[in-house]
């Protein structure tokens, strides 16, 4: 079918793909910056994006279903379990964001981690939070169900740099009134980032393998730039080849006798 269309109008739709291909994607953040919440907390998940000039209109996505909210700001003020799920959000001028998770958990004791996975030599950062803020005493960390830490006043527990044996199952318990509370475990994954690029069997010393990649990746054009490069050369063997064609036809129906033109009937 798009064999039909007109080259401008081939052109125009190129050109539409290449300007959304060129937007920037919205992002959601956090706030708190906490991914697993208790029940009945407030949570705020902020759009960030590029508006058109007097429209600050947002796209909302739960699950995959389009919500009624447009503002920049989603609030939750009571979360429940089945706001648990995947966000994205979209602004005018951006892109759909990568979804952000969102647990919504039942219980008197949470762990929450700023990130489940950490490159090693960055920091490990342990929060024992519990429901509605209740205050808790005698607070213990757990890693693969060994004892870290411990504090007498509720305190976050921090690792300043992470090495692989710092990977593993981590929970937290404390005493709330009378009672010895226990979060459910998370799975804290340490990864060695900084590993030493190799070019044809050499080690490049302080180059590491994200560093090759990026540098690679700004190497090459974008896809959509080769996509449009390729329309285009597309389209103007379509039109060469759509002259030629005519001019042929002409040749073929018009006979020039004593340099005027008759025509001859086809066979």
């Amino acid at each position: 079918m798009w064999q039909l269309l007109p080259p401008a109008a081939l052109l125009l739709l190129v050109s539409a793909d290449t300007r959304a291909a060129d937007l920037s994607k919205a992002v959601v953040r956090l706030d708190p910056q906490w991914d697993r919440v208790l029940k009945n907390d407030s949570v705020t998940l902020m759009c960030k994006g590029a508006y058109p000039v007097e429209d600050n209109s947002t796209k909302w996505w739960h699950n995959g279903t389009l919500t009624s909210k447009q503002t920049s700001s989603y609030f939750i003020a009571d979360a429940q379990v089945e706001d648990s799920g995947e966000y994205k959000c979209q602004t005018g001028l951006s892109a759909p964001s990568d979804p952000v998770k969102l647990e919504v958990h039942v219980g008197w004791l949470l762990l929450q981690p700023t990130q489940r996975v950490v490159n090693a030599g960055e920091p490990i950062e342990l929060k024992c939070h519990s429901w509605k803020k209740t205050p808790v005493v005698k607070v213990q960390y757990f890693q693969n169900g060994r004892g870290k830490k411990y504090f007498h006043q509720n305190s976050d527990f921090r690792i300043p740099e992470a090495k692989l044996e710092h990977s593993g199952s981590y929970f937290c318990r404390g005493i709330i009134g009378t009672k010895n509370e226990s979060s459910e475990s998370v799975q804290i994954t340490v990864v060695q980032g900084n590993w030493n690029a190799k070019v044809g069997g050499q080690e490049i010393p302080g180059v590491t393998g994200g560093e090759i990649l990026q540098t690679v990746s700004s190497f090459f054009p974008p896809w959509h730039q080769i996509t449009f490069c390729l329309v285009m050369g597309l389209l103007f063997a379509v039109d060469t080849g759509l002259y030629f064609s005519v001019q042929r036809d002409l040749r073929n129906s018009e006979e020039w006798r004593d340099g005027k033109v008759t025509w001859s009937k086809g066979l």
